[in-house]
Formats: C-alpha cells, sequence, structure tokens
C-alpha cells in the first residue's frame, strides 16, 4: 500500500520524538535522587509528541498546545477507541507547564512519576499501533 511520504515522514518524526522522551523520563528516574519534575515533564510531552503523530498522520491540523485533553479529543474524533486512553491521559497536561516555572511549587513522587511514565509508555504504543509499521522509530 502506498502511503503520503510526507504524512509518513512527518509522523514518524514525531513518534521519534515521543520515544526519545520516553527515554528522557526512564533515564531521569535512574538518577539519585531521581530527577522527578524532569521525568514528570518528559512524560507530558511524550504522550503530546505520539498523540501528534496520530494526528499528522490523518492530516488533521492542530493547535501549538500542550493540552492533552484538546489533543486527546481530536485524536478521538478520528478513532474513536481513543477515547478512554484520552480521558486517562489528560492529567499529564499539568507536567507541561507546572513544574517548569516558579511560583508553583510542586512535591511530586517517586510513585507519580513512575505511574507517569507507564501512561506515557501506553500511549506511545496505543499510537504507534493505530500508524502504519514505516511510521514507527
Amino acid at each position: 500500500m502506498a502511503f503520503d511520504p510526507v504524512l509518513l515522514a512527518h509522523a514518524k518524526q514525531w513518534l521519534r520524538l515521543a520515544k526519545e522522551d520516553l527515554g528522557y523520563a526512564a533515564h531521569a528516574l535512574t538518577a539519585q535522587p531521581p530527577f522527578l519534575k524532569d521525568a514528570l515533564f518528559h512524560c507530558q510531552q511524550a504522550a503530546e509528541k505520539a498523540l501528534k503523530a496520530f494526528l499528522t498522520w490523518h492530516d488533521i491540523r492542530f493547535r501549538g498546545v500542550h493540552d492533552l485533553d484538546e489533543i486527546g479529543n481530536q485524536c478521538v474524533g478520528a478513532d474513536p477507541t481513543l477515547a478512554e486512553l484520552a480521558v486517562r491521559v489528560r492529567p499529564l497536561t499539568a507536567y507541561a507547564s507546572r513544574l517548569r516555572y516558579p511560583g508553583a511549587e510542586y512535591d511530586a513522587t517517586i510513585e507519580e512519576a513512575e505511574s507517569a511514565l507507564s501512561l506515557a509508555r501506553e500511549v506511545w504504543a496505543a499510537i504507534a499501533s493505530r500508524l502504519p509499521e514505516e511510521a514507527r522509530p
């Protein structure tokens, strides 16, 4: 089957970037003490980029936002089987900025970070399974 080479290349780039963020998050958790805020940030980024890979593949335009509710809802519009995952990923949105700027004090836990990483990996796998093999890094 022939695929649009531009959509394929762009979706693959998004998915590759998401996979890199999964690696960064996992690595941050191996530090002593673990870099929890960095891990959580990269979990959000991995989920966001994976979802954007899906939208890109389906040639669905999206805004330059970090809101996983908005992005997830767009994905559900193209594939209703993503509805439950789109709901569960929403809380990761807070990690895009909540932990990265002064005035937003927050004490993350290792359990929270491990759970976020598990969810981000689940999002990546769900999206990768819905894209052609040629789009997977």
